[in-house]
């Protein structure tokens, strides 16, 4: 597959990619962003092509959650609960049950089958977030069992792990990413059925020996993982990252959680540096934003992502407003959430980091839904609403879920929510015609346009404040942001352009190599800001010419 994706991009871009290296294996280049610099008529020349891994990890992650496949919920699927013990709602409340673990291997071999994965891809879906509870890795490590809820049930859960890390190959099969979600932890991060057990009262944050505990259960999970996908040769690059903990509810536990998360993402560092660790906000976006902004240098980490998770269903506020209203308030330029994706986004990109969303759907109250006359049109507003939003400012954005037991929920189901009309027929960039029919010279004429309108722009905007600037870092950024942008469209072998997604990770790399060959100074920030829109501008110039 590697040897077809060189030679797919070679044909489809081979003027564009004659700026970069040809495409090497994983295994024969470092780590995403440790590039040897030259000069080549004064340009800035990266020695490593982005390797198969990197199309996967940086690449904007149109996504689904596999919900109820590992971590289970009863609204969702309700067979695995047959004979689960009262209240019989949580996956202790399964293994505590008769013939728990017969029923729940049943449940992991049926849920997801081959056909969803075929199915997914078709529909331009490039990656899925599957949540696992700690006590799923117990086949990995029995150990993870120790001193909590799930002691006596690694024969219950032990064969989940394997499931998991087939997963993974039968992903890469599908071209299909795959995101790991901690959704329940020892002691449970939240007073959800869905962080493993049916108590209501989360005791995470009360017991540090449950901190310390859940940051062996990500170590473990993610050695064995990385030694799982290098047993393969070339090693499998589908494995796009690893979510500390899913919804966390610290309270007065904040700083507890900020202080967490840095010792978690040092520990799983140690492990492997390149793999993207995502972390949740919390409902508390620009809290976190800030976070991340204030850390990111400290952390080491060249790849953090904060995951929002975004409702219109839940709140009394969400139950008041009509359907069409929600959707107006998304696309409201001025309105609160797109204020606030557009200031967590640039606050994140500016020191390398990213912003995704978890998790989103198009369920509403009854009440938002019923004065309509044409319910279905007005789901597919709402979420036509939310898929422009995470469009324009996310790297990633993931539908929960994939499916329920019961046919018909357009508003939580993927499947039902296409086949039933409500979501788009597109998402992404679809290519009406092959992207090597927009010709060398007419991409370099564009590029050169489009660089030099984009120039004026920001050198007339810097010319109203006074000061010392290098505006050919600007150029420089620009021109690179565009070669990758058109790197990554040849890449794609579905039927929607991969595009470059995570722009912060991806843009610090490149800032990087810029520094280490240019030199560093005050100006770097104009080379980031070209480099962004040079990113934006390469996506109208596809989309105009081949979309």
């Amino acid at each position: 597959m590697l040897r077809k994706l060189r030679k797919t991009v070679r044909e489809k871009l081979d003027h564009v990619d004659s700026r970069l290296s040809s495409p090497q294996d994983d295994a024969s280049v470092g780590q995403p962003g440790s590039h040897i610099v030259s000069r080549d008529g004064g340009r800035l020349q990266p020695a490593d092509f982005p390797t198969q891994t990197d199309f996967f990890k940086f690449r904007k992650q149109r996504g689904v959650n596999l919900g109820s496949w590992f971590v289970l919920e009863r609204w969702i699927a309700d067979r695995p609960f047959r004979e689960a013990h009262p209240p019989g709602q949580s996956d202790l409340d399964i293994a505590r049950g008769t013939h728990a673990r017969e029923i729940l291997q049943d449940h992991w071999r049926n849920w997801i089958l081959e056909s969803d994965w075929a199915w997914l891809a078709e529909t331009g879906i490039n990656t899925v977030r599957i949540p696992i509870g700690f006590y799923h890795v117990c086949g990995a490590d029995q150990s993870v069992l120790r001193g909590t809820d799930f002691a006596d049930y690694a024969s219950v859960f032990d064969d989940a792990w394997n499931h998991i890390l087939n997963a993974i190959v039968t992903a890469n099969k599908y071209r299909i990413g795959v995101l790991l979600d901690l959704h329940a932890a020892p002691g449970k991060q939240n007073s959800d059925s869905h962080s493993g057990t049916s108590d209501p009262n989360p005791r995470f944050f009360e017991k540090s020996f449950n901190m310390r505990h859940t940051i062996h259960v990500l170590s473990v999970a993610l050695t064995h993982i990385i030694k799982f996908i290098n047993s393969f040769s070339p090693s499998l690059p589908n494995f796009v990252g690893i979510e500390l903990l899913n919804e966390p509810a610290p309270g007065q536990h904040t700083v507890e959680l900020k202080q967490w998360y840095s010792d978690a993402i040092r520990s799983l560092r140690a492990i492997d540096s390149r793999v993207p660790i995502v972390i949740g906000d919390s409902w508390q976006t620009e809290d976190y934003a800030g976070y991340l902004s204030h850390n990111a240098d400290s952390l080491k980490h060249p790849h953090l992502v904060l995951d929002h998770h975004l409702y219109r269903c839940f709140t009394q506020e969400d139950i008041n407003v009509l359907a069409y209203d929600h959707a107006g308030r998304l696309w409201d330029l001025n309105g609160t959430t797109r204020r606030t994706f557009s200031n967590v986004t640039d606050k994140l990109e500016s020191v390398g980091c990213d912003l995704m969303v978890g998790e989103w759907s198009g369920a509403l109250n009854p009440k938002s839904l019923d004065p309509l006359p044409n319910k279905d049109h007005a789901r597919s507003q709402l979420i036509q609403a939310q898929v422009d939003l995470y469009e324009q400012y996310c790297a990633g954005y993931f539908f929960w879920t994939l499916k329920k037991q019961w046919e018909g929920d357009k508003g939580w189901s993927f499947r039902d929510a296409v086949r039933g009309g409500v979501f788009p027929k597109s998402i992404g960039l679809r290519p009406r015609r092959p992207l090597e029919h927009h010709s060398r010279e007419a991409r370099l004429n564009a590029r050169e346009a489009a660089r030099s309108r984009s120039f004026g722009e920001h050198a007339a905007y810097w010319s109203r404040y006074p000061g010392s600037y290098e505006h050919w870092r600007f150029n420089e950024g620009f021109i690179q942001g565009w070669d990758d942008a058109y790197v990554f469209f040849a890449s794609a072998s579905g039927p929607v352009l991969t595009e470059l997604g995570y722009k912060g990770a991806w843009s610090k790399i490149r800032e990087r190599a810029h520094v280490a060959s240019k030199g560093n100074g005050s100006c770097v920030w104009e080379y980031r800001h070209g480099f962004i829109q040079g990113l934006n501008a390469a996506r109208l110039d596809v989309a105009a010419a081949c979309c």
